[in-house]
C-alpha cells in the first residue's frame, strides 16, 4: 500500500520539526520555554544576605567583608557590580570595583547563592570611624545596610564583582 509511505514520511518531518523547536541552539528562541533573555534584575527584598568577615587586625592591614546574597524568589540575574557605599557619620564614599576585575552576568535560580567582597585598609586611630556599608544590586531598587564594626577605613576599599558562592 502507498499510504503507508506519506505517513513515514510526515511522521519523520513532524518529530523533526518537534526536535528543532526543544533545541537551545539556533532558531529565535519563540518556541522553547527557556526565557533567560527575559529574567529580571534581582532583588534585595527576595534574597537572604550573609556576611562573613576577615577584619584587619591593626592600622595598615588588609581585611574583607564577604556578602553572600541567596536568592528566595524567582529566577534573577545580576549583571554589573554591586553598588557599595561606605558612611562615616555625615560623609559616605561610594567603593569602585577592584583593579582588573570585571563584571559579568550572574543568572541566580531560587535557592541560588552569589558572593561579592568589600576589601579595605584598616586606618589608624583616630580615622573617621565607618558606621555602615549600604549596598544595592546592579538595575533593582532598595538598599541595604550592614553594620561596619571592623573599624576604619584608609584610603580607598574596593569591591569585587558578582561570583558564584557555596557547594
Amino acid at each position: 500500500m502507498r499510504t503507508t509511505r506519506p505517513f513515514g514520511l510526515v511522521a519523520c518531518a513532524l518529530a523533526a520539526l518537534l526536535l528543532t523547536a526543544c533545541s537551545d541552539e539556533g532558531g529565535d528562541g519563540g518556541g522553547g520555554s527557556d526565557d533567560r533573555g527575559a529574567t529580571a534584575a534581582c532583588r534585595l527584598a527576595k534574597a537572604d544576605v550573609d556576611v562573613a568577615a576577615s577584619p584587619a587586625p591593626a592600622a595598615g592591614d588588609t581585611g574583607t567583608v564577604t556578602v553572600t546574597l541567596t536568592n528566595r524568589g524567582s529566577a534573577c540575574v545580576l549583571d554589573g557590580f554591586p553598588e557599595v557605599t561606605l558612611v562615616t557619620g555625615d560623609a559616605t564614599e561610594k567603593l569602585g570595583p577592584d583593579e582588573g576585575a570585571s563584571a559579568q552576568e550572574l543568572r541566580l535560580d531560587r535557592d541560588t547563592p552569589a558572593a561579592f567582597t568589600i576589601t579595605y585598609v584598616r586606618g589608624a586611630a583616630g580615622d573617621p570611624a565607618v558606621k555602615e556599608a549600604r549596598f544595592a544590586l546592579p538595575g533593582a531598587e532598595g538598599t541595604h545596610d550592614l553594620e561596619w564594626t571592623y573599624g576604619s577605613v584608609e584610603g580607598k576599599a574596593t569591591v569585587s564583582a558578582f561570583a558564584p558562592a557555596g557547594d
